[in-house]
């Protein structure tokens, strides 16, 4: 398999796909037809240089991946809200151009302000449900075991389990369910294309729906780096331990993000051996897409990404 580069994730009724300096959203309108939107891809630190110092980059591209994916669901998003009222319109109608910009540059305002806030809150969360509450169970474990290295061995144990029961439910909810599928054909798309086969729903569907690159791999690998490194994590303070948990935050990140870096370009069987967790993942987070959800596939990857020039210089011998 030939790394092509190109990255996505799954939006409501659509996909992202991102290559280089764009990125497109494919949506699946109400009334069935496919809409694509390119947009150019700017670092959300505006620092393109720290993308390329190992480890870091690896908190740089997933708050960015972040960033970028709120933004497409809100875009999404736009495509099934209501239909605005008859008064709205007219409201709207009525204001001058310098009101009809001012009132626009408020709602951008305020767009940015709730997305910023909804990135902190889930990052906060994240790190209090995954990181934190398994070392306050463990630590009130500790109670009753009296080895230390039990008891990291428990936190450890605790924090993959709550992980697996987080995948669990939400795989179960109806409206995830439909995202997934669509998250399956994003996958089967570049998958499609690294093999060297011409981009086509045919060729899409008899695709894998997993890849070692995904995002679901970065989060199994953020948990298992963490199960491990944390074990080795003594200290005699209660709070230093916490603080320690909380600076390794971005070094765990940084740590998986180098290695799904390398997964999706080595076919080696040790790594290939390692990234079968990850893989294994994915069976809760992509599901089978159906042709139409393909389309839309296909649409945002035409959108960023010459498939047809990387077949030819890849696999012209083939």
């Amino acid at each position: 398999m030939t790394n092509s580069g190109i990255g996505g994730q799954a939006v409501i009724e659509g996909i992202m796909m991102r290559n280089k300096s764009n990125y497109s959203i494919g949506v699946r309108k109400p009334d069935g037809e496919i809409a694509v939107e390119i947009y150019p891809y700017e670092n959300f630190i505006h620092a393109p240089g720290l993308a390329k110092i190992p480890l870091i980059r690896g908190v740089v591209a997933f708050v960015d991946s972040l960033v970028i994916g709120l933004k497409c669901l809100m875009i999404s998003a736009e495509y099934f809200a209501e239909e605005e009222d008859e008064e709205t319109k007219k409201k709207q109608a009525e204001m001058s151009a310098d009101e009809l910009a001012e009132k626009k540059k408020k709602e951008k305002k305020q767009e940015d302000l709730l997305m910023t806030g909804t990135l902190i809150v889930s990052l906060a969360a994240a790190i209090a449900v995954f990181m934190m509450l398994p070392y306050f169970v463990s630590d009130f474990a500790s109670k009753y075991i009296h080895s230390k290295w039990l008891v990291s061995l428990f936190e450890a144990v605790f924090r993959v389990v709550i992980f697996l029961i987080y995948l669990l439910l939400i795989s179960r909810m109806k409206d995830i369910q439909r995202t997934f599928m669509y998250h399956g054909a994003e996958h089967k798309c570049i998958n499609c294309i690294e093999n060297g086969l011409e981009l086509n729903v045919e060729n899409v569907m008899k695709s894998s729906r997993f890849h070692k690159r995904c995002g679901t791999s970065f989060l199994v690998y953020v948990i298992l780096i963490s199960a491990v490194l944390l074990m080795f994590v003594q200290a005699e303070s209660h709070i230093m331990r916490i603080v320690l948990r909380l600076l390794l935050v971005p070094v765990i990140a940084g740590i998986a993000y180098e290695f799904i870096r390398l997964a999706g370009c080595s076919e080696n069987r040790f790594v290939n051996a390692l990234s079968k967790p990850g893989l294994a993942m994915q069976k809760l987070t992509t599901k089978e897409p159906d042709e139409t959800m393909a389309e839309v596939a296909i649409a945002a990857v035409e959108a960023v990404f010459d498939w047809k020039t990387f077949i030819g210089e890849n696999f012209a011998n083939a």
